[in-house]
């Protein structure tokens, strides 16, 4: 194997930082796209060009009532840079929902015309599919609902002087919007109209982009033609590597294509990694680019490990344990036969964490959504927050005989005791706190006699009481249980309904995961906050560990957008995977290879790879013949 060769300075990047600066001078601006790989110090990067915008502008900026804005993808990476800059009021860090609604939230008039317009046109989609369709079925009551539902909100607009949204929490309310109605005004507002992007250039006249390749596409267009209208004027700074891109609305071409006046700086070294893995993940993405990082003089050779195990019949939890062993054997690191402690392993999927954890059957039906997938992921589905946010901490506080935190709870998200309920009660308030009790035992029934009730079962009570707001992509299935029983989603299950009562995916998406247990919530929101022994690429990017154990699974993950059996090629590519690639559209392979790049690119010292396969030795011949692996780094255990 061919590995490779260090860096002879290991501040070779150092130059990089100084291209940026010289694009950031506001007399001659530049607008750039910083590559920077795993382990590159890109954050570092960012907040040196932060502090140089505040050393060499802050105070005009300041004079002219002017930031600079900064957009990163989750709030700790916001609170990290806000705390590496001292909280500087100068600098606006926020996450792309809260950047647009800093935008948009004042322009209520154009807000209230956008929503009708899309109302209208939803409206009417409907009604042609109602004309078509059959009556009577499952889809044609959730139609008839969502019209009704449309409608009504519709009439309503007329009477809302000012919209509410909050970043962070749920919206509910008449007049409140959701998370992808704010990206979705947001990208319209800035691709169409003109006087949203000189607000955006006067208001933030450098805007720097972290972990860009996941920026939503639509946005991301509209940043761009931003720039391209308002070169003088508009610095518009991109900071990522597409090689790390994590979810599917982000931008695929980004760094591509890019007007020719663009800067484009290129970060090589890895300060993370040893030498041995940076050759792998050099061997990783050779095939997508031509992006090579380069090794610190300091660094030492490392470990890379593969382990090649059959995909049946097989203890996974004993094996893995086993190669935790091995792994000791190899590195003398003691620390490798603690995995719980010291040892971080990672997934290539969520299914899997899903299936390891007990949260299967409620993430299987939401995961296959492509509207779904990202608010399930990043626990911001409004659907899913009813149950994570609101249901389960007051059904914990309550059993945990925790009065204080339960009545808090009801106190400040119920309908029952909103400000305008008991202003609207008067004298009659008493009535109002006895309904919101009556609602809580009658929800706390439904686990009595050690019973499991369903999110559905959970749902209809809180809907029953109006205990709290049913989000709107739920409440046509609570209003087609007004009419309906609830046998009809039961048969959905049993796969008797017709083709055409499948046609609405999204309620029917809804509806199977409504079917499972609630009893799952509690370990979906530890993994999704990171609370977890298992992590996947997603929870661990711009983190690093000493020893990383990458569990590949096919059978086990079940997914249908990743396959690591075709990347080592244990399997065929299919004609979609060809037809996909021909298209310029990602293909599972490409997926997996950034799945496996991310993963294997967080290890500071050794790396243990684990592959469970149905043909282990064409794996072993495949990996070792594309160079990813010397002979002895990779062995088939037969159990």
């Amino acid at each position: 194997m061919v590995h490779i060769v260090e860096s002879a300075d290991n501040n070779f990047d150092d130059r990089v930082d100084e291209q940026i600066r010289t694009c950031l001078k506001l007399e001659n601006p530049s607008s750039f796209f910083l590559f920077a790989g795993a382990g590159s110090g890109k954050t570092r990067s960012l907040i040196n060009a932060l502090d140089f915008l505040r050393a060499e502008n802050g105070l005009k900026l300041r004079l002219r009532s002017q930031k600079i804005g900064v957009i990163t993808y989750t709030n700790a990476a916001c609170d990290e840079i806000k705390q590496r800059l001292d909280s500087d009021p100068i600098v606006e860090v926020s996450t792309i929902h809260s950047f647009i609604w800093s935008l948009i939230g004042n322009f209520n008039s154009e807000i209230k015309q956008w929503l009708s317009l899309n109302l209208q046109r939803e409206i009417e989609e409907l009604r042609e599919k109602q004309k078509t369709g059959r009556s009577g079925t499952k889809a044609a009551i959730d139609r008839d609902n969502s019209i009704i539902a449309k409608t009504e909100r519709l009439a309503r607009l007329a009477n809302i002087r000012g919209f509410t949204y909050s970043p962070n929490g749920d919206n509910h309310g008449f007049n409140s919007l959701n998370h992808s109605e704010v990206i979705e005004i947001g990208a319209y507002f800035l691709s169409d109209k003109l006087l949203m992007q000189d607000i955006l250039a006067c208001k933030f006249p450098i805007l720097l982009i972290d972990e860009s390749q996941d920026t939503n596409k639509r946005l991301m267009d509209a940043f761009l033609k931003v720039q391209s209208r308002l070169k003088k004027s508009f610095i518009l700074g991109l900071f990522g590597d597409t090689m790390q891109r994590i979810y599917s609305d982000g931008k695929i071409d980004l760094g591509q294509n890019l007007p020719t006046d663009w800067v484009k700086p290129t970060k090589v070294m890895n300060h993370r990694c040893p030498r041995r893995v940076i050759t792998l993940i050099n061997k990783i993405r050779a095939t997508v680019d031509e992006q090579e990082q380069k090794t610190r003089t300091d660094k030492e050779e490392g470990f890379v490990r593969l382990y090649i195990l059959p995909n049946h019949s097989i203890d996974r939890l004993q094996a893995e344990q086993e190669i935790a062993r091995r792994m000791l054997e190899v590195t003398s690191d003691p620390d490798w036969v603690n995995p719980s402690e010291s040892v971080k392993t990672l997934i290539l999927e969520h299914h899997m964490a899903a299936k390891r954890l007990g949260f299967l059957e409620m993430y299987e039906p939401l995961s296959k959504s492509e509207k779904l997938r990202t608010g399930l992921l990043n626990g911001k589905l409004p659907g899913i927050r009813l149950f994570a946010s609101l249901i389960l901490p007051l059904v914990t506080a309550i059993n945990n005989g925790d009065n204080f935190t339960a009545t808090s709870i009801v106190r400040k998200n119920s309908p029952l005791l909103s400000k305008a309920t008991l202003k609207a009660a008067g004298d009659r308030q008493t009535i109002q706190l006895e309904k919101a009790k009556g609602a809580i035992e009658q929800l706390m029934r439904l686990w009595e006699n050690d019973s499991e009730p369903s999110f559905l079962d959970v749902l209809y009570v809180v809907d029953q009481t109006k205990l709290f707001e049913i989000p709107d992509s739920l409440k046509p299935i609570v209003a087609r249980n007004k009419n309906q029983q609830r046998t009809v989603a039961e048969k959905m299950v049993n796969n008797v309904l017709s083709l055409e009562e499948d046609e609405n995916e999204e309620l029917d998406t809804w509806d199977r995961f409504l079917l499972t247990s609630f009893s799952q919530i509690e370990p979906y929101i530890r993994y999704i906050t990171q609370r977890a022994n298992f992590d996947t690429h997603q929870g661990v990017k711009g983190r690093e560990f000493p020893r990383v154990m990458v569990i590949m699974d096919d059978s086990d993950a079940k997914g249908f957008l990743f396959t690591y059996e075709k990347l080592f090629g244990a399997k065929d590519i299919t004609k979609t995977d060809k037809d996909n690639e021909l298209a310029g559209k990602d293909t599972s392979i490409d997926r997996t290879r950034r799945l496996f790049y991310v993963t294997c690119s967080r290890a500071e010292k050794s790396l243990a790879l684990v592959a469970y396969s149905e043909n282990p030795e064409k794996v072993r011949d495949y990996v070792i013949s594309q160079g990813w692996f010397d002979n002895h780094e990779v062995e088939v255990l037969l159990q």
